[in-house]
């Protein structure tokens, strides 16, 4: 039986806790939407959490919201480069797929089973901002007033002369955003001490500038430079941490992402990572990282995975042939080793009742068991005049989709 639960604000605070787990499992979204019964973080285990000579006592939360998510360490503690990504990538899409995909990718370096997340405590936002710079010419450092010491960008000097159309296709910005993420592992039955950290390096497909006359101008930088130039940058900034008091021995992950251009309506995705040992100053192999998002409908989508577009294509008719109501459905499927893992289809539907969407979705979930394959995990968000209606998560291999209707 396919369950549809119609739940109020008030009704919600009496959800079970079984109810309140599966829907916390599917994402950071759903967490919000129950906050009010989550658990108590108080009635996790009080450790203490060792940072050079430092002690201070910390909480391991007691439920943790699914296997494949991390316990993360109580009371939280923002990195101090706490808003840069948000300011430095091109969407919202990148934002979020550059911080879960790094999580995913560390977690088969630190599994969640052992460690626990924390947001990364060695680079704050100063450092961030001074690595993220041009490297500046000699001349520069003059004009600016700079130190040499401060000179320490890690994208390309710009040229003192020429045009800036010339001087930017030259010298694009490679590196747009640095994202730590730490792992933390216990060592006693009281303490717990960092196990490792990850370094995410966004590196940009298309580089942005203006020209003298204020005319925005754009430099797609080519697949072969991108990744030459996020191994250099990487191998720079694995011998910068390792002079950061506390990283000099800790195992450390590095992830290279493609970021998505400004227009692009799917996020961009990670495609190199590298796993340093403990004390090791050397990146010595990098492993491909196979990933991408696909639109659907799409010409890409139908070139290059024609399968997949067929049954969204089929999903999408039976929804238009039922509903004439029908305003928009797209799709948007994360691939991995060229394989559809997730498939999150957002649909806008002109309601003119709330018995109207309880039937709109009843339909639409029996759709979502027929028609994709159960490997496939499926999210439906299902909204009308900005606002949403209704939630459907079939998640892979399960034998029953969480239906959710908003009140």
């Amino acid at each position: 039986m396919k369950r549809i639960s119609i739940i109020s604000s008030l009704v919600a605070r009496c959800w079970t806790k079984r109810a309140r787990k599966r829907l916390a499992a599917f994402g950071l979204a759903s967490t919000c939407l129950l906050s009010a019964c989550a658990p108590k973080f108080d009635e996790g285990e009080e450790v203490v959490q060792e940072k050079g000579s430092k002690e201070q006592e910390a909480v391991i939360p007691k439920y943790n919201i699914s296997d494949s998510h991390y316990r993360v360490i109580l009371p939280f503690k923002p990195s101090g480069a706490r808003g840069q990504v948000v300011n430095d990538l091109n969407t919202r899409l990148d934002v979020d797929e550059f911080e879960t995909g790094l999580m995913r990718l560390a977690s088969e370096q630190f599994s969640p089973d052992d460690y626990l997340f924390q947001e990364g405590q060695y680079l704050d936002g100063e450092t961030v901002g001074k690595w993220l710079a041009r490297k500046r010419t000699n001349s520069q450092l003059k004009e600016e007033k700079m130190k040499p010491e401060d000179n320490i960008g890690l994208n390309p000097p710009i040229s003192d002369t020429g045009t800036n159309e010339q001087k930017n296709k030259q010298s694009p910005i490679y590196l747009a955003s640095i994202l730590e993420h730490d792992y933390l592992v216990k060592v006693d039955n009281d303490k717990v001490r960092l196990g490792g950290v990850a370094i995410g390096l966004a590196l940009n497909s298309v580089h942005y500038y203006s020209t003298e006359q204020g005319y925005p101008r754009e430099v797609k930088i080519k697949d072969d430079v991108i990744e030459r130039e996020g191994k250099r940058i990487a191998a720079e900034v694995l011998k910068r941490l390792r002079n950061i008091k506390g990283l000099g021995s800790v195992p450390i992950t590095i992830a290279l992402y493609k970021q998505a251009p400004r227009s692009s309506v799917t996020p961009g995705h990670f495609f190199a990572v590298t796993h340093i040992d403990e004390g090791s100053s050397t990146i010595d192999k990098w492993e491909a990282v196979n990933e991408e998002y696909y639109l659907f409908p799409s010409d890409e989508a139908e070139e290059n995975h024609r399968d997949d577009w067929l049954k969204f294509n089929n999903f999408k008719s039976d929804v238009e042939d039922f509903f004439p109501n029908y305003t928009g459905i797209v799709g948007k499927g994360l691939y991995v080793n060229d394989q559809l893992q997730k498939l999150t289809i957002n649909m806008t539907i002109p309601f003119y009742g709330k018995a109207e969407v309880i039937g709109f979705t009843q339909y639409v979930t029996g759709l979502v068991m027929e028609k994709f394959p159960d490997y496939i995990t499926v999210n439906v968000y299902i909204s009308s005049a900005g606002q949403p209606e209704s939630l459907i998560v079939r998640e892979a291999k399960a034998n029953e989709p969480f239906v959710h209707i908003y009140q």
